[in-house]
């Protein structure tokens, strides 16, 4: 058991350390922070004071800018945000559970292949996107799901780098025994046993995946043809490719930060499931 400091100068290098220790976290939190802000500021102010140069103070024109977005006929802001909070979301849920489920099949379970089944899965998050979109295009085309959201979400099913989060979870935090000896059945265990332990889990893996679809591009932009079916990443994309005349830098950061706010909201929806299980987890330490 740690004794407590004594002398002075004990006390006063505990001090030091902790002053330094807030001051690193201060500079992290402003780094992070900082662009943010910027991204704010630019989002006040007309396309003219952008082009003017770098500035911390916010402009008068957020109102402007936020009804010249949603006033682009062009550029269906509200359509987009619905569709990429459909797709973002049924991914998240759907990445999440089934690679919960799987997790769980492969550590409470001993068969044959068990090993190669984990190391198969883990191989396959060496394999870029990039590499199978093609394939991937074409089959969806043959199966007559192009511009549709179906690609977009049931793929999602399969998720290794999620799936390998968990399974580390399970390892470190799952007792199997209790379950199994009251006779509860397999789903019954998973649904109300499991899933309920591993929450921080769910919703640190529910965050970064509905984050990754919210922004992806490239797949969607691939798929979806219609102007009614496009995300929102697809729309800042044309909107930043306007012609010269027509670019308005106002327009480009105001809607980039409409884009961000549903991001923090699932982030702070989430955020208390990650703290409790931090907290019980230097609690059991």
């Amino acid at each position: 058991m740690a004794h407590a400091p004594k002398t002075r100068s004990e006390k006063a290098v505990l001090s030091a350390r902790r002053a330094w220790c807030y001051l690193v976290l201060v500079l992290i939190s402003f780094l992070c922070l900082f662009f943010f802000y910027i991204l704010i500021v630019n989002s006040t102010r007309t396309h003219f004071e952008i082009q003017k140069g770098f500035s911390l103070l916010p402009g008068k024109s957020m109102l402007t800018n936020f009804k010249n977005v949603l006033a682009d006929a062009n550029i269906p802001v509200g359509i987009g945000i619905r569709n990429s909070l459909i797709v973002s979301a049924c991914s998240a849920a759907l990445s999440v559970y089934f690679s919960a489920l799987t997790a769980y099949g492969i550590y409470a379970y001993n068969f044959r292949f068990k090993k190669a089944a984990f190391a198969i899965i883990l191989l396959i998050m060496t394999m870029p996107t990039q590499v199978s979109a093609l394939g991937f295009l074409q089959l969806i085309t043959k199966m007559g799901l192009k511009n549709s959201f179906i690609p977009l979400i049931v793929p999602s099913i399969a998720a290794p780098t999620v799936f390998f989060f968990m399974k580390q979870y399970l390892d470190a935090s799952l007792p199997m025994e209790a379950a199994r000896i009251d006779g509860a059945g397999e789903f019954y265990t998973f649904n109300h046993i499991v899933l309920p332990i591993m929450k921080p889990a769910l919703a640190v893996q529910a965050i970064f995946s509905f984050v990754a679809s919210w922004n992806n591009y490239f797949i969607p932009a691939l798929v979806l043809d219609s102007a009614d079916k496009k995300t929102l990443p697809i729309l800042i994309a044309q909107l930043r490719s306007a012609d010269f005349l027509k670019f308005d830098m106002g327009k480009v950061y105001m809607m980039v930060a409409i884009a961000i706010l549903p991001v923090i909201v699932v982030y702070l929806l989430l955020s208390k499931f990650i703290v409790r299980g931090i907290a019980l987890g230097g609690v059991k330490g």
